[in-house]
């Protein structure tokens, strides 16, 4: 194993682990069930929704997701 197939894997490790974590740090679908039955409160904290925690989280797991991805193509690469 190269010194560039092993900081890869490293890397590759190391996002595994933050997406599991933010992943876990999300709150489930269902606790935003409850606004879903008061719609005018439902439609005013949909404005902010991109402001939340949560929704910074969805982000996160997305380009953390990505990167995944990537990372795993460029193993692929090199190891084959």
């Amino acid at each position: 194993m190269d010194t560039l197939t092993l900081i890869v894997t490293i890397l590759q490790l190391l996002c595994g682990v933050a997406i599991i974590l933010v992943v876990l740090f999300q709150s489930g679908k269902s606790a935003g069930l409850s606004g879903a039955i008061g719609g005018v409160a439902d439609s005013f904290l949909t404005r902010n929704k991109a402001k939340t925690w949560d929704a910074k989280l969805a982000r996160a797991t997305k380009w953390v997701g990505a990167l995944f991805l990537i990372l795993t193509l460029i193993l692929l690469i090199l190891n084959g």
